[in-house]
């Protein structure tokens, strides 16, 4: 019911727009909303800036936004699936179908015509167009919108517009550089346009602006659904931003006040792992869920849907063949009082390592969820506990960051006694290797082991388990490791010559 509102929400503000004479010019192409557009009906009709933003929303879970046909695009939570593999986390232990097998063998990565490189650049930078659209419509970036609604939209536009940014700056620069040109410049303005590539540093800047700004913008914005970005979750999104840059003070500042203000509980012990009480990760109203999307029948997703690659439980790829395991030798470092390790299969030979505990349909039917119901998690309270460790570890402050840890793996290991016994005894760089050991085992399959090996500028090692290149070790800065600017971009934009 809720998604049919959005929808009809959006229906109504483009029906309402289209009837406007502006849109009968026949050579403009009315499929396409410009942001004079949506200023000129935001005054009107409101719901054409909210319907635009749930517009963001809907992309970032639409099957195939980007190709209207391919598997593996799935939005956000398919760019998941691809950073997963190259953080060594994820295996392909099977490969039936195809689909992920030019990234687990580090083709794709290396192959600029590949078409993993385009659905990623532009599956962000449509979401960075969009958003800008409804920042020109509200003023320009330097506004700031005199009514509570528009005051909101800004503040989510922003974010949107910052969390793409983000994820190309990860992925398509092999390691933080600041004057290393990487990506190029749009944020709505023609005279700051630049379509050549721009130094990290002013990328970052506006990430971080953007982002700050939304702060601001969202203090007294309370959301009606997860999937809208709120003020908890554009922090968060600057927190990853300012660990991303080194500026780990900044990081621990920001994961902090989401711990102690926000009012997000930690996942219960249940919530972790089959046959636990609300376990199963695939409920956007868990406590501890952050930001997510709430996937209901009427979307009618089905054989192309995240779950579909993931779960055994859904009638798809992993159901059928293409499986998705953790790598052994992370399983194997994960120790035997650890509820997390009962997330995964071991049994079964042909499913061993898969999340069959962690992420599942509730009926546990194999191959018996069709029309896709479970939900999708983009953010939840762990990973700035993580953070906040991490970050804390890395000035000097080891108290709060063994507290921090021992908090989490208190739920994790059956009781305090055992956190204190695992992490009192830690301390300089062996701290830092737990926590991250730890973020690779609490995130599994949630996209985020990815931007913490760049944090950590750590190495990958493959297990046995990986159809393509087992054994073999990878630097977190080598060209293997980071997409590559897709040939399309280079085919159409002049200004734009290299890869590096």
């Amino acid at each position: 019911m809720k998604n049919k509102l959005i929808y009809s929400i959006v229906a109504l503000a483009l029906l309402t727009v289209g009837c406007s004479e502006n849109f009968l010019d026949p050579v403009r192409n009315t499929n396409v909303l410009t942001s004079e557009d949506i200023a000129a009906f935001s005054d009107v009709n409101p719901a054409l800036v909210a319907g635009t933003l749930d517009g963001i929303g809907s992309f970032m879970i639409e099957p195939a936004g980007v190709t209207g046909s391919r598997h593996y695009d799935l939005g956000q939570k398919g760019v998941d699936i691809w950073l997963d593999m190259l953080s060594g986390d994820m295996a392909l232990s099977a490969n039936s179908y195809g689909w992920y097998q030019n990234t687990a063998n580090l083709v794709a990565t290396l192959d600029y015509t590949r078409e993993e490189n385009r659905i990623i650049w532009e599956y962000y930078y449509k979401v960075i167009n969009i958003s800008n659209n409804v920042i020109s419509s509200l003023g320009g970036n330097d506004a700031t919108p005199e009514s509570v609604s528009s005051r909101h939209s800004m503040g989510q536009a922003k974010a949107y517009r910052a969390y793409a940014y983000f994820y190309l700056a990860q992925i398509f620069q092999r390691s933080y550089d600041p004057t290393q040109a990487i990506l190029p410049f749009y944020n709505g303005n023609p005279d700051d346009t630049n379509p050549a590539k721009v130094p990290a540093s002013d990328i970052y800047a506006l990430i971080v602006s953007d982002l700050t700004e939304s702060l601001s913008l969202l203090n007294d914005f309370t959301r009606l659904y997860k999937h809208q970005i709120d003020a908890n979750v554009a922090k968060g999104l600057l927190a990853y931003t300012y660990a991303a840059m080194g500026n780990y003070p900044q990081a621990k500042t920001l994961s902090e006040q989401i711990i102690t203000t926000g009012g997000y509980p930690l996942t219960t012990s249940g919530q972790l792992a089959y046959p636990g009480v609300g376990s199963g990760f695939n409920d956007v109203s868990t406590p501890s869920w952050m930001w997510g999307y709430d996937i209901t029948a009427d979307m009618g997703h089905q054989l192309l849907n995240w779950w579909g690659q993931i779960d055994y439980f859904t009638y798809s790829y992993a159901w059928a063949g293409d499986r998705k395991a953790i790598d052994n030798n992370l399983y194997a470092s994960i120790p035997a009082n650890d509820i997390r390790k009962t997330q995964f299969e071991t049994v079964s030979v042909p499913r061993r390592g898969m999340p069959l505990n962690k992420f599942f349909d509730p009926g546990r039917a194999a191959g018996g969820q069709q029309t896709i119901t479970t939900d999708y998690i983009f953010m939840r309270i762990e990973e700035f506990y993580l953070l906040s460790a991490e970050s804390s570890a890395k000035t000097g402050d080891e108290t709060n960051a063994k507290n921090r840890l021992k908090e989490l793996l208190a739920i994790r290991l059956g009781s305090s006694a055992n956190a204190d016994a695992a992490v009192d005894p830690l301390s300089g760089q062996a701290l830092k290797d737990a926590i991250y050991f730890q973020t690779k085992v609490e995130l599994w399959g949630e996209g985020k082991s990815y931007l913490a090996l760049k944090r950590n500028q750590a190495t990958v090692v493959r297990g046995t388990n990986h159809v393509f290149r087992s054994g073999e070790s990878f630097a977190y800065d080598i060209d293997d490791m980071s997409f590559q600017i897709p040939q399309s971009e280079l085919n159409n934009n002049p200004s734009i010559t290299t890869q590096n």
